[in-house]
């Protein structure tokens, strides 16, 4: 609660003393400061709430669902008893179900069970439960319980509950804050003691002990950390990028290396078959030709060898080609069963379906890699350099090549032998034999705004990496296209033959890896984070996962990506574009130089008050310059100015042509301390020069004092911020509304314990302040 804030405890303690001592009225206007403070503080924590309300909002996760014959995607918590469940690889489970269909469904249902493994779940209204994880296969179930009625619910548990471990700027905050506290104490203590001794006078020590400790605690700073990063997050959200938490604004701002995915993030994913090519006869196709019989068998195939309700971008492409060209031929087979699948394996890179055919054979195809069906085809070294070199020609395109093989015969063959019918079917595919047929070579149109958005990253300090499963020729033609730098491209199959060493060596020139298997981009994350890099990772399947994790940012897709994915990652693109994360790389360097600039008017303001409640401590016989509800006045500025003024503040012009943040760098970095310290000092100075005015009485100083103090707090707004914004403006005026308000009431200045300023003294607290602020704003150029 904003009451039990440290300032808002001493004001509350100065208070109980003033009643003490019969002196009702100050410590009634306390009362009303200390609810004034907790009412902003209320305004504040309200704007934060809102903000990580929306993000909980725009985070919840989504479930898909077929209701009334009508297919929805909506949040999970408003999945029904009765819908069908959309099972897919990647999904988190959202309620019980019982199971309809299933192909290959595998669930993670460690949530619950504590089981690592995941298990087959494939009879009808066999029961699924709501947290677990389709790690592979898909399925369709009806919901049979939801929310607390789950299982999950019934345990108690919920994803929403996982929460980050604090971050660098939160646990220096935390130190910082605390030793300040344990500082504060320690010098209130003292001047309690050694005031009261001098002057006997008790109360009036604990006063000026208790009006100390607020001119130390920077009680700001934890509020604008939190502040700062949740309208960071919120504001992230409105550019299309959500942060899962508000901390990982915070590590934006460090970002020195952005290694993303080509496929829908580089690219449109929007992919159209625009080649194709048979082997061996080298007969060519291009869209928007009519599609003649010697390729009708490559198309066919290509079918075949994908599945039959694609998310793929590539099999969409082979269906939507099949469909326009063979619509109506004995081409296309709907009505074949099939009999299995041969995933892709990391060692080779082919998708394989077995299928029994109308004539009671069976009939296999594939497709994948060409290098790996030429392996598949048992190819010699002549025939899979020619086939390679075809392939290599439509990669130079910047076209992504997919060679297709038939099965011989149709019949499975072990050792040589064919199988006896009914025998058992190979567990590889190896243990068939194929002929190739040809190559799809499919567009994926780079987007247009990447490369301008490259040009920015590399501008701000940047390297940007690109990662694909496409060939090596491929990959370097897109990396051209997108204005990536020249070099070498490293392929998946090399990255495993390096060791350490020469990957520590070869990741800081290498800017295109190719042919790349998700689990490899781990690898790549633990290389580059070794070589001092901050990563920002982009995922989206299963596999990602543990890359996500392990990455500085890790960047999911909203559109394409997996829950799992969606899980593990700080950030997740909402529509899926590099340019969106390029303009929230600059937004939270935006967050990071105004919170910086906020944490740097907190220091120099803080400078002045704190000496002038030092000056007691080393002179005792020096009255109290500034009363508790001085300080708490000034609160009504500096909060403000903190958490609304700099927070709002736009980006400074060369933002984006800045070095990264150091990641390690500290609270307070050496620029912070010159130019905060300086502004300070100077404004201190001032101050002590007007507490020590000649013939003026400890009245009359302690009004100039304020006065000055209110209209420097106003000031080192317009210095700290910028000087063309209306926000700066309206920020600087506070300080001077507030001083007028006190000249044009004269019972405000009675109540504060001020004296009535003549209008010398004004033009002195005027020229005074004029100075003190004319020469912290040459000392900021200077040390600029």
């Amino acid at each position: 609660m904003s009451w039990l804030e440290p300032t808002n405890l001493l004001l509350l303690a100065c208070a109980l003393i003033y009643g003490l001592i019969g002196e009702w009225v100050d410590g009634g206007i306390l009362l009303v400061f200390v609810v004034g403070i907790s009412l902003l503080d209320a305004v504040q924590q309200q704007r934060s709430n809102h903000a990580l309300a929306e993000l909980a909002r725009l985070s919840a996760p989504q479930a898909h669902v077929r209701r009334d014959g009508e297919d929805l995607e909506l949040p999970a918590d408003q999945v029904r008893v009765g819908d069908r469940l959309r099972l897919e690889e990647g999904d988190r489970v959202a309620a019980d179900a019982a199971l309809s269909e299933a192909v290959g469904l595998w669930l993670d249902e460690s949530l619950l069970t504590g089981e690592s493994l995941p298990v087959a779940r494939s009879a009808a209204g066999e029961r699924i439960l709501a947290g677990s994880l389709v790690a592979s296969g898909r399925g369709w179930a009806e919901v049979v319980a939801v929310a607390d009625a789950t299982e999950l619910g019934r345990l108690g548990s919920s994803l929403a509950t996982v929460q980050p471990p604090a971050t660098r700027l939160q646990r220096q905050t935390r130190r910082l804050t605390g030793r300040l506290t344990v500082l504060a104490l320690g010098l209130c203590a003292a001047l309690a003691v050694i005031q009261g001794a001098v002057s006997g006078n008790w109360p009036e020590a604990l006063l000026a002990a208790l009006a100390l400790a607020l001119a130390v605690l920077p009680n700001e700073i934890p509020v604008v950390l939190a502040l700062f990063l949740a309208l960071g997050a919120l504001r992230l959200a409105r550019i299309g990028v959500l942060a899962r938490w508000p901390a990982a604004v915070e590590s934006l701002g460090s970002a020195t290396v952005l290694a993303v995915d080509k496929t829908g993030t580089l690219t449109e994913n929007r992919m159209g078959v625009q080649q194709l090519l048979t082997w061996p006869e080298l007969e060519g196709w291009q869209a928007g030709d009519p599609l003649e019989e010697p390729f009708h068998a490559l198309v066919e195939l290509a079918v075949l060898a994908s599945r039959g309700d694609p998310v793929d971008a590539m099999e969409l492409a082979i269906q939507r080609l099949a469909a326009d060209q063979l619509s109506g031929t004995e081409h296309l087979h709907p009505d074949w069963p099939l009999e299995r699948d041969y995933p892709l394996q990391s060692d080779l890179l082919v998708f394989s379906r077995l299928w029994h055919n109308n004539e009671g054979g069976l009939q296999l195809a594939a497709k994948g890699a060409p290098e790996a069906i030429a392996d598949l085809c048992h190819l010699d070294s002549r025939q899979t350099m020619a086939l390679l070199a075809a392939a290599d020609g439509l990669a130079a395109r910047g076209l992504r090549v997919l060679a297709v093989a038939r099965g011989l015969d149709g019949v499975p063959v072990h050792e040589g032998q064919p199988f006896a019918s009914g025998g058992a079917l190979p567990e590889h595919v190896h243990g068939y034999l194929f002929e190739p047929l040809g190559f799809l070579a499919l567009a994926d149109p780079l987007r247009p705004d990447v490369p301008a958005a490259i040009a920015t990253a590399r501008g701000a300090g940047v390297r940007v990496v690109m990662i694909t499963g496409d060939s090596p020729v491929t990959a370097r033609s897109i990396a051209d296209q997108a204005g990536l730098p020249p070099g070498r491209v490293l392929s998946g199959p090399e990255l495993d033959a390096l060791t350490p060493q020469d990957l520590a060596a070869s990741i800081g020139e290498v800017s295109v890896f190719a042919r790349v298997m998700p689990q490899q981009k781990l690898q790549l994350v633990r290389a580059l984070q070794a070589a001092g890099e901050v990563v920002a990772m982009t995922g989206d399947g299963v596999n990602d996962a543990p890359a996500l994790k392990a990455a500085d940012i890790g960047v999911a897709m909203g559109k394409r990506g997996t829950a799992v994915a969606r899980e593990s990652a700080d950030l997740v693109l909402l529509n899926d574009t590099f340019s969106d994360l390029v303009a929230a790389l600059e937004l939270g360097r935006r967050v990071d130089a105004n919170l910086h600039r906020a944490l740097g008017y907190t220091l120099a303001i803080h400078l002045p008050i704190a000496a002038l409640g030092l000056v007691p401590l080393l002179l005792p016989s020096q009255a109290l310059i500034l009363l508790p509800v001085h300080i708490a006045l000034l609160h009504l500025v500096i909060d403000p100015a903190c958490t609304v003024v700099f927070e709002a503040l736009p980006a400074t012009p060369g933002l984006m042509r800045q070095s990264p943040r150091p990641p390690q760098a500290p609270l307070f970095g050496p620029d912070t301390w010159r130019h905060s310290l300086s502004q300070g000092a100077v404004v201190m100075v001032a101050a002590l020069v007007l507490v020590f005015w000649p013939e003026a009485d400890a009245a009359t100083h302690r009004s100039l004092v304020f006065s000055l103090l209110l209209l420097a707090g106003g000031g080192l707004v317009w210095l700290n911020g910028d000087p063309h914004s209306r926000i700066t403006a309206a920020g600087a005026g506070i300080g001077l509304g507030l001083w007028l308000l006190l000249l044009a009431i004269p019972g405000l200045q009675q109540g504060l314990s001020l004296a009535p300023m003549q209008p010398a003294e004004i033009l002195t607290v005027m020229i005074t302040t004029a100075v003190a602020l004319l020469l912290a704003g040459l000392l900021n150029r200077q040390l600029s």
